[in-house]
């Protein structure tokens, strides 16, 4: 498929067919192009945590769902993915990378840094598996968890602390799905987010 037909058929889908599981040689092939990704300094502090049997998705959505309350459409939905993959950011391999005698700074000062490029590389990373998923004929999303579950999900995938979880990509073979009433705005067009020279 052609890089621009891959990029406008992209799209977030939440809802997948459970019965047909992501082929393990299409999973290696996906996670060996996100770690393709640009890293600052060629830290490459990313960590991709794959959850591809129901014995291990099962702890994430146990961690990440409220008890006692009813299956959500879009929850029922994502529970149908047959892969889960947790993109978990190693700020400490960035802050260790810009300490060595290569790049000149002596220490390890969060502060030097203007923005947190652990996370950006991250979500780079996870975005190269998406559209690669797509160029596979798989569909994917790319979603948050709330803060306030990612003690339990630490402690449910033995995930530790000097790893920050990004977000998690779903990805399956698409079932039959709505899409997003939030598609109702519209794309914005080039002249609203594009500037020359000067921001307008």
């Amino acid at each position: 498929m052609e890089f621009a037909e891959v990029v406008r058929r992209r799209r977030m889908v939440r809802s997948y067919d459970s019965s047909r599981p992501v082929e393990p040689e299409i999973v290696t092939k996906l996670l060996e192009q996100a770690i393709r990704a640009p890293s600052a300094g060629f830290s490459q502090g990313w960590h991709f945590l794959v959850l591809d049997r129901a014995e291990h998705r099962e702890p994430f959505w146990t961690a990440t769902t409220e008890s006692g309350q009813p299956a959500d459409p879009w929850l029922t939905g994502m529970r149908s993915a047959p892969l889960l993959i947790l993109a978990l950011s190693d700020k400490e391999a960035y802050l260790d990378r810009y300490a060595d005698a290569d790049k000149g700074w002596t220490d390890r000062d969060e502060a030097r840094w203007p923005v947190p490029y652990w996370d950006i590389d991250t979500g780079m990373a996870s975005l190269l598996i998406l559209l690669g998923a797509v160029d596979e004929g798989l569909a994917g999303c790319f979603f948050g968890v709330p803060p306030a579950a990612h003690p339990a999900v630490r402690e449910a995938l033995g995930i530790p602390e000097r790893l920050r979880l990004v977000g998690v990509i779903s990805l399956g073979y698409a079932a039959p799905d709505r899409k997003s009433p939030s598609l109702k705005r519209g794309r914005r067009a080039l002249d609203e987010v594009v500037s020359y020279g000067r921001v307008r």
